[in-house]
Parts: structure tokens; sequence; C-alpha cells
């Protein structure tokens, strides 16, 4: 848990991956994976109709962590991160100063059944809109 004088960062979400995990390796050795996990919330308006929105979660986890969602997890998987959000910054391509915002992940729990993880891709998830901040190039931007 992140804590600092008089303060707390920690954010716990459950949600669907929109897409599998990227699993890479720092320059230091590191695993390190990203993956995005889509939150609902459903409401009914003035008027009575339905509405829905999802949100969409950047996800980052670290070394062992890491290597065992790049591992198991997959497109369409029900998943509990606990972390803390973090804000970073970085140069694109372009020298264009670019942000993230993301949950660094310090617990995840698989929420799926055997079954449930046999049908995951074909789960309805939403794309995630646009992403202006994403770092083409694929590499880590750090």
């Amino acid at each position: 848990m992140a804590v600092g004088k008089g303060t707390l960062n920690k954010v716990m979400i459950i949600g669907r991956l929109g897409q599998d995990p990227e699993l890479r390796y720092a320059p230091n050795g590191s695993a390190v994976v990203n993956f995005t996990v889509a939150t609902n919330m459903v409401w009914r308006d003035q008027d009575g109709n339905q509405q829905e929105r999802t949100d969409w979660h950047r996800v980052v986890a670290w070394r062992r962590l890491a290597e065992t969602a790049g591992e198991y997890l997959k497109k369409g998987s029900r998943v509990y991160v606990e972390g803390r959000l973090q804000t970073r910054t970085y140069d694109d391509q372009n020298g264009v100063r670019r942000w993230i915002t993301e949950i660094v992940a310090e617990t995840i729990q698989f929420l799926d059944t055997r079954a449930e993880a046999a049908a995951a891709p074909d789960a309805e998830i939403p794309p995630p809109e646009p992403d202006t901040t994403e770092n083409v190039e694929g590499d880590l931007p750090f």
C-alpha cells in the first residue's frame, strides 16, 4: 500500500481484460506486463432509460506478478486488481510530452472459473476509445 504523510493512494477494481496482456522485459531484466481492464457503470437517467458507461484502466505489474499475469490472463479474463495510481510522463518519438495514468498492480486475482476462462474470448467487451498517449513504438517509455 502506498502511504505518505497523511495520504493514501490505493485503487481496487474488478473488470475484464480488453486485450491479451503484453509481457516484456525492461533493460535491467525485470519482467513488466501491461494490460487494460474495463469496468462498467449502469444507471437510469431522469427519464427512466438505462444508461451504461465503460471506463478503461491501464494496469502495469512488475517482476513475478507480471510473469504470472502474462502467462494466465487473456482478453476477456475477469480480474481483481489492487494497487496504486501513478501518472508519469514521457516524450514520444516526435518530442511531444505525453502523460499516462495507470494502476501499478500490487495484487492481481484471477476471478474466472475454468469454464468462464475457456469462454473468455467470446466475452463482449466494447473496444477502448482511441488513446493518443499510446507508445506506438512498443518500447517502454521510461
